[in-house]
C-alpha cells in the first residue's frame, strides 16, 4: 500500500506542476522597432506587477484598494535606467488582467530574459519571455569593382545582425576554385557589414557571378548575381540586347533601364503576375519585348533602328523575385554605316589631336628662337645651307600639323 500511496502522490505532484507552469514565450523583434512582451493573469482588487530583466527589476506596479472606504491608490515606477523613456506598461490595461510590456526603439542591448511577476489576493503568477532583436538582410549590392588593383566582384550587405554566411557560385559552374575574401566589421550598436570579394577568373568573360548570404538564425537567405557584356551594332540595323534568367530565379519581374553617363532613363517594367509590359516613351518606338519567351527565362530586347548618338549606352536588365535579384549589364556601341566613331569618340579623338598639334606648335616657336639667336652669333642668314636646313624643318612641322586636320589648305 506504501508503494501505491507513494505513486498515486508523484503523479498528483507531476500533474499540479504541470498545471502551474507557464511555458516561455519566445519574442523576435527588428532593431529600432517596438515590441510587446506579454503578461496575462486572473484580473483581481489588489495587484501588484514586477517585471524583471535577467533577474534584474526594470518594473514595479502595486494597487490597494479599501474596498470599505472606496479608495484605491496605485504606485507605478522603472527601476532601470535601460528601459526608462522606452517602456510602458498600461495601468488600465493591469486592472483587466493584461501586464504586458511594450518596449519602443528596440536594440541588441534589450535581448535576454524577462520575467513578469504578479502576485494577487487570489494568488501568484509567473510569465517568462525570452526576447531576441535582429537586423535581417534587406538587400545585397552587388558590383564589378577594380579599386584592388585588380578585376573583381563585390558582395555586400550592411546594418545586419547576427552576422550571415556568405557563399559563391557561378553559372555555369567552373572547374576553378572559388577563394573569396570576406570581412565582418560590426558598429558601435553591433550591427554588421559584410564585405565579401572574389577576383574575376580570367578567360571566362561570360560567366555569372553568384553571392549568397544566409542567415545565421534560419531566415530566408538572400541571393544576387551579376553578368556583364559588350556588344556592337550598326546604325539603323537591328540587333538583340540579351538577357538570360540564372536557373536559382523562378518566375521573375524584369525591368530594364538605360543609363549614358549622368542620363538615366527607364526602358520597361514587365510583371510576371499579370504577364504584361509596360513601355516608358520614347522607348516604345525602338523596343520590343517578347512576352512569351520571358516566362522561360530569356527576356532579351530587340533594338530597332538604332542611332549611334541616341542609343549608345549601358543597357541594364534586372530579373527580381523576394529575396533574389540577377542584374545583366550590356554596354552598346553603335557605329554608323560608314563605321565612324560616335560623338564622344570623336570628342576624345579631337582633344588628342590638339594637344599632339600645340606640342608641334611650340617646338616649331622654340627651333625658330634657337636658329634665330644662333644666326646673330654665328651670321647664318647668309650661309645658304644653313637657310635650306631651316625650310626643310618648318616644312616638316608644317606637313604633321596639316596631318592632325587642325590647318585646311587655304587659310
Amino acid at each position: 500500500m506504501s508503494a501505491i500511496h507513494t505513486c498515486v502522490c508523484f503523479l498528483l505532484w507531476i500533474s499540479v506542476a504541470t498545471q502551474n507552469k507557464t511555458p516561455d514565450a519566445i519574442v523576435t523583434c527588428l532593431v529600432s522597432e517596438e515590441c510587446m512582451l506579454p503578461c496575462n493573469f486572473q484580473p483581481s482588487t489588489q495587484v501588484t506587477v514586477e517585471w524583471f530583466w535577467q533577474d534584474v527589476m526594470v518594473y514595479k506596479f502595486a494597487r490597494m484598494d479599501d474596498t470599505g472606504n472606496r479608495t484605491t491608490s496605485s504606485k507605478e515606477h522603472f527601476e532601470h535606467e535601460q528601459l526608462t523613456g522606452r517602456a510602458t506598461v498600461s495601468s488600465l490595461q493591469i486592472s483587466t488582467g493584461n501586464a504586458t510590456m511594450i518596449l519602443r526603439r528596440s536594440g541588441l542591448k534589450d535581448r535576454g530574459t524577462y520575467r513578469c511577476h504578479v502576485q494577487t489576493s487570489e494568488g501568484e503568477h509567473n510569465a517568462k519571455v525570452i526576447l531576441k532583436v535582429e537586423a535581417p538582410i534587406q538587400g545585397l549590392f552587388l558590383e564589378h569593382s577594380r579599386l584592388s588593383g585588380y578585376e573583381e566582384m563585390k558582395c555586400t550587405v550592411r546594418n545586419v545582425f547576427p552576422a550571415p554566411k556568405v557563399t559563391w557560385a557561378t553559372e555555369p559552374p567552373t572547374f576553378e576554385v572559388l577563394r573569396p575574401v570576406t570581412r565582418m566589421l560590426a558598429d558601435k550598436k553591433g550591427l554588421y557589414t559584410v564585405d565579401s570579394r572574389l577576383r574575376r577568373l580570367k578567360g571566362q568573360p561570360d560567366l555569372i557571378y553568384i553571392c549568397k548570404m544566409t542567415p545565421s538564425y534560419g531566415g530566408p537567405a538572400w541571393t544576387t548575381s551579376l553578368r556583364e557584356r559588350e556588344i556592337a551594332g550598326i546604325q539603323g540595323k537591328d540587333l538583340t540586347i540579351p538577357c538570360k534568367v540564372p536557373t536559382y530565379l523562378s518566375s521573375p519581374s524584369l525591368q530594364w533601364t538605360f543609363s549614358k553617363g549622368e542620363k538615366f532613363s527607364r526602358i520597361l517594367t514587365y510583371d510576371s503576375r499579370s504577364g504584361r509590359s509596360i513601355y516608358s516613351p520614347p522607348w516604345d518606338s525602338h523596343m520590343e519585348l517578347n512576352i512569351f519567351r520571358v516566362p522561360f527565362g530569356d527576356g532579351s530586347l530587340r533594338l530597332m533602328d538604332p542611332k549611334s548618338s541616341e542609343h549608345t549606352g549601358i543597357y541594364t536588365c534586372k530579373f527580381s523575385v523576394p529575396y533574389g535579384v540577377h542584374t545583366e549589364r550590356n554596354e552598346l556601341t553603335i557605329q554608323d554605316v560608314n563605321g565612324q566613331r560616335n560623338v564622344s569618340d570623336d570628342s576624345s579623338y579631337w582633344w588628342v589631336i590638339g594637344v599632339v598639334a600645340a606640342v608641334l606648335v611650340v617646338a616649331l616657336a622654340g627651333l625658330l628662337v634657337y636658329l634665330k639667336l644662333r644666326g646673330r652669333t654665328s651670321k647664318l642668314s647668309s650661309d645658304p645651307e644653313e637657310v635650306t636646313e631651316l625650310n626643310l624643318v618648318k616644312g616638316w612641322l608644317l606637313k604633321k600639323i596639316h596631318k592632325t586636320g587642325l590647318i585646311q589648305k587655304g587659310h
